[in-house]
């Protein structure tokens, strides 16, 4: 499976409280753009995977949000591992949602 996660900009962003977890619920209106990230997904052996290419994404595979997504969604269901790869053309930190897309 590929996916093209694309880039938005916040027309409106408000954080209403930070959660236990470090993360913040926000309220936000979005408007999408046309540069995106491509993330691929394939079933592999015994152990999760990750690769990225293009921009740097600051973090180590295990603290990569897509990683750490398919985790907790292996924790409820039983999923297969994966090999996954992303190309990174936001870039992070850049108020597009490349840390997030």
């Amino acid at each position: 499976m590929v996916v093209f996660p694309n880039s938005k900009i916040n027309l409106g962003l408000f954080v209403t409280e930070k959660r236990s977890d470090g993360y913040h619920n926000i309220e936000t209106i979005f408007y999408p753009t046309t540069l995106c990230d491509v993330l691929e997904i394939v079933k592999c052996g015994t152990h999760n995977k990750l690769t990225v290419t293009g921009k740097e994404t600051g973090s180590a595979a295990d603290e990569n949000l897509c990683m750490k997504a398919y985790k907790i969604l292996q924790n409820y269901y039983k999923l297969d591992a994966v090999q996954m790869h992303l190309h990174k053309n936001i870039p992070v930190g850049s108020g597009l949602g490349g840390g997030s897309s």
